[in-house]
């Protein structure tokens, strides 16, 4: 994997919801690293699934978030 800048800003576009769950919306973080987190963290996994985060104009699927809070240059603590 090459490596990767936590620090630039990011937008999270959530997957499909279920029709009865409001789930979350697009959201913008300062930081990618607190993107992942909350992708990882705080998102329902049905959300997760689909789901995209954009950083400096590249995109990232729910596979590729996964991979980045695994990492052991992931920047905040996990829980």
């Amino acid at each position: 994997m090459i490596k990767f800048d936590y620090t630039i800003e990011a937008g999270l576009f959530p997957g499909k919801k279920s029709l009865r769950s409001q789930g979350v919306r697009y959201k913008r973080f300062k930081t990618a690293a607190e993107a992942v987190r909350f992708a990882i963290e705080e998102m329902p996994n049905s959300q997760l699934r689909g789901s995209v985060m954009e950083v400096d104009e590249a995109r990232f699927d729910d596979k590729q978030i996964r991979m980045l809070y695994d990492s052991c240059d992931f920047p905040l603590s996990r829980r």
